[in-house]
């Protein structure tokens, strides 16, 4: 059998999507997290890390560090496990241009919109304000410009004339720990990569809203 593809998850907080990921890889056949990677020693998703017998690190920005520098001590570790996949999960720094060239073509993120509507935070109180009679989340390739890589699957949900940004955020949530195991999925059985600029699966290029099956 073909070795699993390995993944290290980088995290900043709760790591509900970490946990969805966990869970979705307990077999080992397709891919296996072998590290978590939090720049907050108080990340919650280091606890799972830990309850599921996962090596975890802590990578802190020291006062005055340049961005570059940080990354390099983030890369080392990373290169330590030899990831086949980088997986972003609530990670909340913005990485230098060099560290995503280094990763580029198998680093994922998850972005709590329907990009490329909504860059960037408070993306849920944004929809909310703007009218918007839907909103979602995509899982996407990660390239230097801000949520701008290409959109491999978007989820949808629909914006209630009543909604708040946590009630709106629980059912975004629940929508990403469907289909961001199922993009690691994807990856770990190469049927997911990413050329030209664009993502692919199956050797067919995904359109700019991401995977829609006919």
């Amino acid at each position: 059998m073909a070795a699993s593809c390995r993944v290290v998850v980088l995290i900043s907080g709760n790591g509900s999507n970490l946990q969805a990921i966990i869970d979705a890889c307990q077999d080992k056949q397709h891919a296996e997290v072998v590290a978590v990677i939090s720049n907050k020693p108080e990340a919650y998703g280091l606890i799972r890390a830990h309850h599921a017998q996962i090596d975890t690190s802590c990578v802190i920005a020291q006062k005055g560090e340049k961005r570059a520098d940080y990354d390099e001590r983030l890369a080392a570790i990373i290169d330590s496990y030899q990831p086949d996949l980088i997986v972003l999960a609530g990670f909340m720094r913005i990485l230098s241009d060099g560290f995503v060239e280094r990763y580029l073509g198998r680093m994922l993120n998850i972005h709590p919109s329907l990009l490329p509507k909504f860059t960037g935070l408070d993306t849920h109180q944004r929809a909310i304000e703007a009218g918007e009679t839907e909103h979602g989340a995509s899982v996407h390739f990660v390239i230097p410009e801000l949520d701008a890589g290409p959109v491999i699957l978007q989820a949808k949900v629909p914006v209630y004339e009543d909604d708040t940004p946590e009630l709106l955020a629980e059912r975004v949530h629940e929508q990403e720990h469907a289909i961001y195991p199922l993009v690691v999925k994807w990856f770990a059985n190469g049927r997911l990569a990413m050329k030209d600029g664009k993502a692919w699966l199956d050797g067919n290029a995904i359109g700019p809203m991401g995977y829609a099956p006919d």
